[in-house]
């Protein structure tokens, strides 16, 4: 289950308007979500809140035959107003979904208005009773500029600790990345570039990108809608005296293609002969698919694995969902006869004529309806006007998922199952890992993890 600071640090990179995704780290991020994601050990227990706009404190106890836990703070310059703390009204997918459609690229910030205060974050986290301690600090220094820097203090590590910086520079069409590390003395570069689909469209702001995609009647692109993004990497370790490097590319739809959602990923390492492919589908909107294939040229070993994801819908267990909701009440429009009427056994006297009725002022409802008239434009077009935006509808549809299961294979015929979900004000999460090779104690790991925030 994704940690509810890590969730805060999304808020905080959408508040201040930072792409995550158009990184090259980020490559193979939805195929490791449905392939890679972990399984609980133990019990654990995490209780988080949002004091404020700009705090947030997370604490966890658990036990794997011994009690540890862990401290967490996080402070933001930026109010986090629009970050649902509450557990109970998180929307389910915000947390657990593992398929995540990329955003469409932002338009470049005219004039550099945005982005000129310079925002950051601060997170510590300190785990007891091993006393190791991790910090991160973010600060933006410009609309398309980010300094991030984190630390991990242990004594098991080599010094003491290790620390890692990290300048990223993100243009919406390119992104590039410095890093330098003390473990090492590792230097490293990589880079992530992106073309066609919204790419196109980034110096021309006033053109929508529904105009250019599925739904703008231009026949080329009808068929598919999506970005192809391309990069690598190069680093070198300076005590060490080794390095390395990958190339990688990536093709996914956007949000505005009417088709299937997918993904298509494949990395190369040159110097180690691996090629991993992934492809990654979200079948319908209850159901994601994910395969990855991995080679190595030099020894011919290879591995698979597949994984997937199923949710659960609200109500989807009943027998019957018809027999679940209450019967309609029929309400009677004739009037109940009198008490006189009823003692000397006859009707009450005949309602008034026509003529009276319609004298009668009309209820509220009635009125608007018949006064209310189509609009012009939509005479002209043969059809009704649009009806008004619900809002309780829109946080039904938001809410509309009660649970996900999500289930993975691979050829060494270890099955990761996972089931997380919902009751009441708790957030839950179960699995385990399971080897069929070895029938006789096939479960290796066995879990619950429980998270309640406000």
């Amino acid at each position: 289950m994704r940690e509810f600071m890590d969730y805060i640090q999304s808020a905080f990179y959408a508040a201040t308007g930072w792409n995550r995704d158009n990184s090259y780290s980020s490559l193979n991020a939805t195929s490791d979500a449905l392939l890679n994601f972990p399984t609980p050990r133990g019990l654990r227990l995490t209780l988080s809140s949002l004091a404020t706009p700009q705090f947030a404190t997370s604490y966890q106890l658990g036990t794997i035959g011994v009690v540890d836990g862990s401290i967490s703070y996080l402070y933001s310059t930026v109010p986090l107003h629009n970050a649902i703390a509450q557990s109970d009204k998180i929307p389910l997918p915000d947390l657990l979904r593992s398929y995540r459609p990329l955003a469409e690229l932002p338009c470049p910030a005219g004039g550099g208005q945005v982005g000129l205060k310079k925002d950051g974050l601060a997170y510590g986290r300190l785990y007891l009773p091993m006393s190791m301690l991790e910090a991160l600090v973010v600060r933006r220094i410009s609309p398309a500029l980010q300094f991030q820097l984190s630390a991990v203090s242990n004594q098991t590590l080599r010094n003491g600790g290790t620390m890692l910086g990290m300048v990223q520079y993100d243009e919406g069409q390119y992104a590039v990345e410095g890093l330098a590390s003390s473990d090492g003395g590792l230097l490293g570069v990589r880079g992530l570039y992106n073309f066609g689909g919204d790419v196109g469209h980034l110096n021309t702001p006033a053109q929508s990108a529904s105009s250019n995609g599925n739904g703008g009647g231009n026949g080329e692109r009808e068929r598919i809608y999506g970005r192809f993004s391309t990069g690598a990497e190069l680093y070198y370790g300076t005590l060490n005296k080794s390095g390395g490097m990958s190339l990688g590319a990536r093709f996914a739809t956007l949000p505005t293609h009417k088709g299937t959602p997918l993904t298509a990923t494949m990395t190369i390492n040159p110097l180690m002969g691996n090629i991993n492919w992934s492809y990654a589908v979200m079948a319908g909107s209850y159901c994601s698919l994910a395969t990855r294939m991995n080679f190595n040229v030099y020894s011919y070993e290879s591995d698979w694995a597949v994984g997937m994801e199923l949710w659960r819908k609200k109500g989807a267990w009943s027998i019957n969902p018809e027999m679940d909701e209450a019967p309609p009440t029929i309400v009677s429009t004739a009037p109940e006869r009198s008490f006189q009427a009823k003692m000397e056994w006859r009707l009450d006297d005949p309602l008034p004529t026509l003529a009276t009725a319609e004298a009668l002022p009309l209820p509220t409802d009635e009125a608007q309806s018949k006064t209310q008239e189509r609009s012009f434009q939509a005479k002209m077009e043969w059809r009704l006007d649009e009806p008004d935006v619900d809002l309780t509808t829109t946080n039904e549809e938001d809410d509309e998922y009660s649970g996900v299961l999500k289930a993975r294979l691979d050829q060494h015929l270890r099955v990761g199952l996972l089931w997380e979900g919902r009751v009441k004000s708790l957030l839950f999460s179960l699995g385990s890992s399971v080897d069929l090779r070895r029938l006789d104690s096939p479960f290796r790991t066995l879990g619950l993890e429980v998270q309640f925030s406000s």
